[in-house]
């Protein structure tokens, strides 16, 4: 049986940041999963406390959570491999941990972040090798890289651009079966081939990155497969439901 986690960052964004994980718990899940929650990379403690609260008082789980990332709605797509951000990537990774521990958080996605005007990317590279390597050993659980689509700068496009990057440190790989679809990755062929190093599975279907039965992805067939080869993690929804939040979860009666 799959044990599913809501992604509060896209899904009940009708209601406010710390009244969502409620609004998961009230929807009958048990487990929700966020990106950066916060302003900045060192958000003030009374800041952190209010969102470990929200967690806490829904009587839920913090199962994944994206670091830092910069300013998303501006294009940036992680810090990682940013040279001169190295702070705020500690910062991030420091407010991370004690929330991991705090909220029992098993997966921290590590955005890889976006190729930079004027920067070599074997510098940027460098620079992601030596912030990963920090991440994987302050974070209690495992840091995982996620192949993007969408973002012509962003490195990461595929499973194996992002394992290329584990192959030299100990992180795994963030199966986001949207993106990897969008981008023309042979789906199946990642679950045969590398089960074993999948950290966190996120889904969408494609295209439209709405909940499954919208696209054309065999998503529930891919989640069997997974399973099958030894997957024991949650699943993350993250789409953008085409309905009401009341009704957006109604496809999982008819899969059920």
């Amino acid at each position: 049986m799959t044990s599913w986690s809501v992604n509060c960052s896209i899904l009940f964004t009708e209601l406010p940041l710390l009244e969502r994980p409620a609004a998961a718990a009230a929807a009958g899940f048990d487990a929700v999963e966020f990106w950066w929650p916060f302003d900045s990379a060192a958000p003030a403690d009374a800041d952190v406390e209010a969102f470990a609260r929200a967690i806490e008082d829904a009587g839920v789980t913090l199962s994944a959570l994206n670091l830092a990332a910069g300013d998303m709605a501006a294009g940036d797509r992680g810090l990682i491999s940013w040279p001169g951000r190295e702070n705020e990537v500690r910062d991030s990774i420091d407010v991370a941990a004690a929330l991991g521990k705090r909220l029992g958080t098993i997966a921290f996605n590590a955005l890889y972040g976006n190729r930079l005007d004027g920067v070599d990317p074997r510098d940027q590279d460098a620079v992601a090798l030596q912030n990963l390597g920090r991440a994987a050993a302050l974070l209690d659980g495992t840091v995982v890289l996620e192949p993007l689509s969408g973002m012509p700068a962003y490195p990461l496009k595929t499973a194996a651009d992002a394992l290329a990057v584990a192959d030299q440190v100990e992180v795994a790989l963030l199966f986001d079966l949207y993106h990897l679809a969008v981008n023309g990755d042979d789906l199946a062929a990642v679950i045969a081939q590398h089960a074993d190093r999948i950290g966190h599975v996120q889904i969408a279907d494609a295209p439209g990155r709405h909940e499954p039965g919208t696209g054309e992805v065999p998503l529930m067939q891919h989640l069997t497969a997974l399973a099958a080869a030894g997957y024991r993690g949650r699943v993350g929804l993250e789409y953008v439901p085409t309905t009401t939040s009341e009704r957006a979860f109604d496809w999982m009666k008819e899969t059920s």
